[in-house]
Protein backbone atom coordinates (compact mmCIF):
# COMPACT_ATOMS: atom_id res chain seq x y z
CA UNK A 1 0.00 0.00 0.00
CA UNK A 2 1.48 3.31 -1.08
CA UNK A 3 0.58 6.45 0.83
CA UNK A 4 0.19 9.86 -0.77
CA UNK A 5 3.11 12.21 -0.13
CA UNK A 6 0.91 14.14 2.26
CA UNK A 7 0.06 11.11 4.41
CA UNK A 8 3.62 9.82 4.15
CA UNK A 9 4.92 13.08 5.61
CA UNK A 10 2.35 12.95 8.42
CA UNK A 11 3.39 9.38 9.23
CA UNK A 12 7.03 10.42 9.40
CA UNK A 13 6.20 12.89 12.18
CA UNK A 14 4.91 10.12 14.46
CA UNK A 15 7.44 9.25 17.18
CA UNK A 16 8.67 5.65 17.11
CA UNK A 17 6.86 3.43 19.58
CA UNK A 18 3.92 5.78 19.99
CA UNK A 19 0.20 5.07 20.19
CA UNK A 20 -1.87 7.36 18.00
CA UNK A 21 -5.40 8.20 17.00
CA UNK A 22 -6.22 9.22 13.44
CA UNK A 23 -9.38 11.31 13.56
CA UNK A 24 -11.39 11.27 10.34
CA UNK A 25 -9.35 8.28 9.23
CA UNK A 26 -11.43 7.52 6.12
CA UNK A 27 -10.00 4.21 4.81
CA UNK A 28 -7.52 3.89 7.71
CA UNK A 29 -4.63 4.18 5.27
CA UNK A 30 -2.47 6.10 7.73
CA UNK A 31 -2.94 3.76 10.73
CA UNK A 32 -2.33 0.66 8.58
CA UNK A 33 0.83 2.11 7.04
CA UNK A 34 2.12 3.37 10.41
CA UNK A 35 1.69 -0.05 12.04
CA UNK A 36 3.16 -1.92 9.06
CA UNK A 37 6.20 0.35 9.02
CA UNK A 38 6.89 -0.49 12.67
CA UNK A 39 6.76 3.18 13.58
CA UNK A 40 3.82 2.90 16.01
CA UNK A 41 2.62 0.09 18.26
CA UNK A 42 -1.12 0.81 18.48
CA UNK A 43 -3.56 2.94 16.51
CA UNK A 44 -7.16 4.09 16.59
CA UNK A 45 -9.00 4.94 13.39
CA UNK A 46 -11.88 7.27 14.22
CA UNK A 47 -14.76 8.02 11.85
CA UNK A 48 -18.02 9.87 12.25
CA UNK A 49 -19.70 8.37 9.16
CA UNK A 50 -20.69 4.73 8.62
CA UNK A 51 -19.44 4.49 5.02
CA UNK A 52 -15.81 5.42 5.76
CA UNK A 53 -15.98 3.42 9.00
CA UNK A 54 -16.90 0.30 7.05
CA UNK A 55 -14.11 0.98 4.54
CA UNK A 56 -11.63 1.42 7.39
CA UNK A 57 -12.73 -1.82 9.06
CA UNK A 58 -12.28 -3.75 5.82
CA UNK A 59 -8.83 -2.23 5.28
CA UNK A 60 -7.69 -3.18 8.78
CA UNK A 61 -9.03 -6.75 8.46
CA UNK A 62 -7.43 -7.18 5.04
CA UNK A 63 -4.10 -6.07 6.51
CA UNK A 64 -4.44 -8.52 9.40
CA UNK A 65 -4.09 -5.73 11.95
CA UNK A 66 -7.33 -5.91 13.94
CA UNK A 67 -5.37 -6.53 17.16
CA UNK A 68 -3.32 -3.37 16.71
CA UNK A 69 -5.79 -0.99 15.09
CA UNK A 70 -9.14 -0.24 16.69
CA UNK A 71 -11.72 1.19 14.28
CA UNK A 72 -14.29 3.30 16.13
CA UNK A 73 -17.41 5.28 15.29
CA UNK A 74 -17.71 8.67 16.94
CA UNK A 75 -17.56 12.43 16.54
CA UNK A 76 -14.04 13.83 16.80
CA UNK A 77 -12.19 12.92 19.98
CA UNK A 78 -15.18 11.00 21.34
CA UNK A 79 -13.51 7.87 19.98
CA UNK A 80 -10.64 8.02 22.50
CA UNK A 81 -10.28 8.07 26.27
CA UNK A 82 -7.98 10.43 28.15
CA UNK A 83 -4.49 8.95 28.38
CA UNK A 84 -5.15 6.33 25.68
CA UNK A 85 -2.88 7.80 23.00
CA UNK A 86 0.36 9.78 22.76
CA UNK A 87 -0.31 11.41 19.39
CA UNK A 88 -3.39 12.64 17.53
CA UNK A 89 -3.49 13.18 13.78
CA UNK A 90 -6.25 15.08 12.01
CA UNK A 91 -5.94 15.63 8.28
CA UNK A 92 -8.02 16.76 5.33
CA UNK A 93 -10.43 19.13 7.13
CA UNK A 94 -10.69 22.88 7.45
CA UNK A 95 -8.73 24.62 10.18
CA UNK A 96 -11.94 25.81 11.81
CA UNK A 97 -13.33 22.27 12.01
CA UNK A 98 -10.07 20.86 13.37
CA UNK A 99 -10.00 23.61 16.01
CA UNK A 100 -13.59 22.80 16.95
CA UNK A 101 -12.78 19.08 17.27
CA UNK A 102 -9.82 19.84 19.53
CA UNK A 103 -11.79 22.36 21.55
CA UNK A 104 -14.71 19.98 22.12
CA UNK A 105 -12.33 17.22 23.18
CA UNK A 106 -10.08 19.17 25.53
CA UNK A 107 -10.55 16.56 28.25
CA UNK A 108 -9.22 13.87 25.86
CA UNK A 109 -5.96 15.74 25.26
CA UNK A 110 -4.57 14.82 28.69
CA UNK A 111 -1.39 12.82 28.15
CA UNK A 112 -1.21 13.64 24.43
CA UNK A 113 2.38 14.61 23.60
CA UNK A 114 1.96 15.65 19.97
CA UNK A 115 -0.63 16.88 17.48
CA UNK A 116 0.00 16.44 13.75
CA UNK A 117 -2.56 18.48 11.86
CA UNK A 118 -3.16 19.04 8.15
CA UNK A 119 -5.82 21.67 7.53
CA UNK A 120 -7.03 22.12 3.95
CA UNK A 121 -7.82 25.79 4.64
CA UNK A 122 -7.81 28.09 7.66
CA UNK A 123 -4.30 27.34 8.85
CA UNK A 124 -4.25 30.66 10.68
CA UNK A 125 -7.35 29.68 12.68
CA UNK A 126 -5.59 26.52 13.79
CA UNK A 127 -2.37 28.35 14.71
CA UNK A 128 -4.43 30.73 16.83
CA UNK A 129 -6.16 27.81 18.58
CA UNK A 130 -2.83 26.15 19.34
CA UNK A 131 -1.42 29.40 20.73
CA UNK A 132 -4.50 30.18 22.82
CA UNK A 133 -4.68 26.65 24.22
CA UNK A 134 -1.01 26.32 25.25
CA UNK A 135 0.32 24.19 22.41
CA UNK A 136 3.62 25.08 20.79
CA UNK A 137 4.01 24.86 17.04
CA UNK A 138 7.29 22.97 16.59
CA UNK A 139 7.31 22.59 12.81
CA UNK A 140 5.43 23.46 9.64
CA UNK A 141 5.74 21.88 6.23
CA UNK A 142 4.19 23.03 2.95
CA UNK A 143 3.92 20.76 -0.08
CA UNK A 144 2.10 20.44 -3.37
CA UNK A 145 0.43 17.24 -4.51
CA UNK A 146 -2.07 16.72 -7.33
CA UNK A 147 -2.07 20.49 -7.94
CA UNK A 148 -3.17 21.20 -4.36
CA UNK A 149 -1.09 22.87 -1.68
CA UNK A 150 -1.09 21.40 1.81
CA UNK A 151 0.40 22.52 5.11
CA UNK A 152 1.21 20.13 7.96
CA UNK A 153 1.47 21.61 11.46
CA UNK A 154 3.10 19.73 14.33
CA UNK A 155 2.61 20.89 17.92
CA UNK A 156 3.44 19.80 21.47
CA UNK A 157 1.96 20.93 24.80
CA UNK A 158 3.54 23.93 26.51
CA UNK A 159 4.21 21.68 29.50
CA UNK A 160 6.57 19.58 27.36
CA UNK A 161 10.05 20.90 28.21
CA UNK A 162 10.90 24.59 28.13
CA UNK A 163 8.33 25.69 25.57
CA UNK A 164 6.71 28.64 27.35
CA UNK A 165 9.44 30.96 26.14
CA UNK A 166 9.42 29.27 22.73
CA UNK A 167 5.78 30.23 22.20
CA UNK A 168 6.56 33.85 22.98
CA UNK A 169 9.61 33.85 20.73
CA UNK A 170 7.77 32.17 17.88
CA UNK A 171 5.27 34.99 17.45
CA UNK A 172 7.48 37.91 18.45
CA UNK A 173 7.48 40.69 15.82
CA UNK A 174 10.67 41.20 13.83
CA UNK A 175 11.72 43.02 10.69
CA UNK A 176 12.88 41.80 7.30
CA UNK A 177 15.10 43.86 5.02
CA UNK A 178 13.39 44.64 1.72
CA UNK A 179 15.95 45.25 -1.03
CA UNK A 180 13.42 45.34 -3.89
CA UNK A 181 11.32 48.34 -2.88
CA UNK A 182 11.89 51.84 -1.59
CA UNK A 183 11.06 50.60 1.91
CA UNK A 184 14.08 49.55 3.92
CA UNK A 185 12.27 47.04 6.13
CA UNK A 186 9.02 45.13 6.45
CA UNK A 187 7.51 44.40 9.87
CA UNK A 188 6.63 40.74 10.37
CA UNK A 189 3.89 41.15 12.96
CA UNK A 190 2.25 38.55 15.17
CA UNK A 191 -0.77 38.76 12.87
CA UNK A 192 1.24 37.98 9.74
CA UNK A 193 3.10 35.16 11.54
CA UNK A 194 -0.22 33.56 12.45
CA UNK A 195 -1.51 34.11 8.92
CA UNK A 196 1.48 32.87 6.92
CA UNK A 197 3.20 30.58 9.42
CA UNK A 198 6.21 31.45 11.62
CA UNK A 199 8.32 28.45 10.53
CA UNK A 200 7.31 28.76 6.88
CA UNK A 201 8.37 32.42 6.78
CA UNK A 202 11.72 31.49 8.33
CA UNK A 203 12.24 28.62 5.88
CA UNK A 204 10.32 29.50 2.71
CA UNK A 205 10.27 27.41 -0.44
CA UNK A 206 8.83 28.08 -3.92
CA UNK A 207 5.52 26.39 -3.01
CA UNK A 208 5.09 28.84 -0.13
CA UNK A 209 5.61 31.75 -2.54
CA UNK A 210 3.19 30.22 -5.06
CA UNK A 211 0.51 29.90 -2.39
CA UNK A 212 0.81 33.48 -1.24
CA UNK A 213 0.96 34.93 -4.75
CA UNK A 214 -2.34 33.15 -5.33
CA UNK A 215 -3.72 34.52 -2.06
CA UNK A 216 -2.76 38.05 -3.14
CA UNK A 217 -4.79 37.60 -6.35
CA UNK A 218 -7.79 36.46 -4.28
CA UNK A 219 -7.44 39.45 -1.97
CA UNK A 220 -7.18 41.82 -4.93
CA UNK A 221 -10.44 40.43 -6.34
CA UNK A 222 -12.06 40.91 -2.93
CA UNK A 223 -10.74 44.47 -2.86
CA UNK A 224 -12.26 45.21 -6.27
CA UNK A 225 -15.61 43.95 -5.05
CA UNK A 226 -15.42 46.02 -1.86
CA UNK A 227 -14.54 49.15 -3.80
CA UNK A 228 -17.77 48.86 -5.83
CA UNK A 229 -19.86 48.73 -2.66
CA UNK A 230 -21.71 51.71 -1.20
CA UNK A 231 -21.96 50.22 2.28
CA UNK A 232 -20.73 52.49 5.11
CA UNK A 233 -18.27 49.82 6.23
CA UNK A 234 -16.70 49.36 2.78
CA UNK A 235 -14.09 52.11 3.18
CA UNK A 236 -12.70 50.63 6.39
CA UNK A 237 -12.77 47.12 4.94
CA UNK A 238 -11.02 48.33 1.78
CA UNK A 239 -8.23 49.83 3.87
CA UNK A 240 -7.88 46.64 5.89
CA UNK A 241 -7.60 44.40 2.81
CA UNK A 242 -5.22 46.84 1.07
CA UNK A 243 -2.91 46.80 4.09
CA UNK A 244 -2.96 43.01 4.18
CA UNK A 245 -2.07 42.81 0.49
CA UNK A 246 0.84 45.21 0.92
CA UNK A 247 2.10 43.38 3.99
CA UNK A 248 2.09 39.99 2.25
CA UNK A 249 3.74 41.50 -0.84
CA UNK A 250 6.42 43.06 1.34
CA UNK A 251 7.20 39.77 3.11
CA UNK A 252 7.36 37.88 -0.20
CA UNK A 253 9.63 40.51 -1.73
CA UNK A 254 12.10 40.12 1.13
CA UNK A 255 12.00 36.33 1.09
CA UNK A 256 12.34 35.99 -2.68
CA UNK A 257 15.26 38.40 -2.76
CA UNK A 258 17.15 37.09 0.22
CA UNK A 259 16.36 33.39 0.56
CA UNK A 260 14.89 31.77 -2.54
Amino acid sequence: MKLSRRLQYIMEQLPHGSRFADIGSDHALLPVAAIKSGRVIQAIAGEVNLGPLDAASKQVLAAGLKDQISVRLGDGLEVISAGEVDVITIAGMGGSLISSILNSGQDKLQGVKMLVLQPNVGEDILRRWLLDNHWVLTSEHIMEEDRKIYEVLTAVPVSEGDYDQSNQDLYREYRLHNATTSEQEVAVTKGILLRMGPWLIKNPNPIFVTKWMSEILKLERILESINTSNLPSSEEKSKEVSEEIQQIKGVLACLQKDRL
